[in-house]
């Protein structure tokens, strides 16, 4: 019912077989869903009928559950995207670690093994190729499994060009300055098209979740005073906690389009 599951679950890193993983996220919906439903019980308990109350329960805990589920499925893939994200931001530096190492008359196992230490999180890939090589794998079969766990399309490139530079025999410094290259001029490009995504959305901010409140909850107190309705404590912090929350949902959607890029 999953296919490619059990490759997400390598690169993201999880420890744990298809089947373990689709139990564990089932039993964290339903805990999920019963603690849901519990909370829906307590809202409408005197405030439906008896009968109305168990249809709710019935119909909201298979539904709950099941869109719990599938939003907990997801991990493999956040984790995914998140390591593919920090691995961006050391892949241009690491590259060029890569190459000057090789350029120097450094083996390229040692040129590996020297960047694994430098470099936490694209090292971590290398550091893997190096400790299957300790143990008598083949250093071209050792990159292929590498690639094989790679959750970055960049990384991928760079492990593939080794890959096929230990299959020809061919130079491996002078492929490898061309990929990264072209990741740079990639992520300029990134950088570039965030700058044009910013201008307007610092625009919508200002106007959506400064302008608009503070103007609106000026009008809603005059008016809350000639009407003589009175804004108790619980209507304020109601209104400051949606103002807040529009506030983090503008920073989260910022941060979300921000290229993965180390400036």
């Amino acid at each position: 019912m999953f296919p490619g599951l059990n490759e997400n679950l390598k690169r993201a890193n999880i420890r744990l077989d298809e089947e373990a993983f689709v139990k564990k996220t089932l039993i964290s919906a339903v805990y999920v869903g019963v603690g849901l439903v519990f909370i829906v019980f307590l809202l409408l308990a005197k405030a439906v009928s008896p009968l109305t109350l168990v249809i709710v329960l019935l119909t909201s805990f298979p539904l709950i559950t099941l869109f719990m589920f599938f939003y907990f499925f997801q991990l493999p893939n956040v984790k995914i995207n998140r390591i593919d994200r920090e691995i961006n931001k050391e892949i241009v530096y690491a590259g060029r670690f890569l190459v000057v190492e090789i350029e120097s008359g450094v083996t390229l196992y040692d040129a590996m093994k020297n960047m694994s230490k430098s470099y936490p999180v694209v090292g971590a890939y290398f550091k893997l190729i190096t400790g299957k090589i300790n143990i008598g794998t083949a250093m071209e079969d050792a990159v292929s499994e590498a690639l094989d766990l790679s959750p970055s399309q960049s990384l991928t490139r760079i492990l593939w060009q080794i890959s096929n530079s230990l299959r020809t025999g061919s130079d491996i410094a002078a492929p490898l300055r061309t990929v990264i290259e072209t990741l740079v001029k990639e992520q300029q490009i990134m950088v570039t098209e965030y700058g044009r995504k910013l201008n307007p959305l610092a625009m919508f901010y200002m106007l959506i979740a400064i302008i608009v409140p503070s103007l609106g909850v000026t009008m809603l107190t005059i008016v809350s005073i000639f009407a003589g309705i009175k804004l108790d404590l619980p209507i304020l912090l109601i209104i400051a906690g949606g103002i807040g929350f529009m506030q983090f949902m503008f920073v989260a959607m910022i941060n979300s389009i921000r290229p993965p890029v180390e400036m």
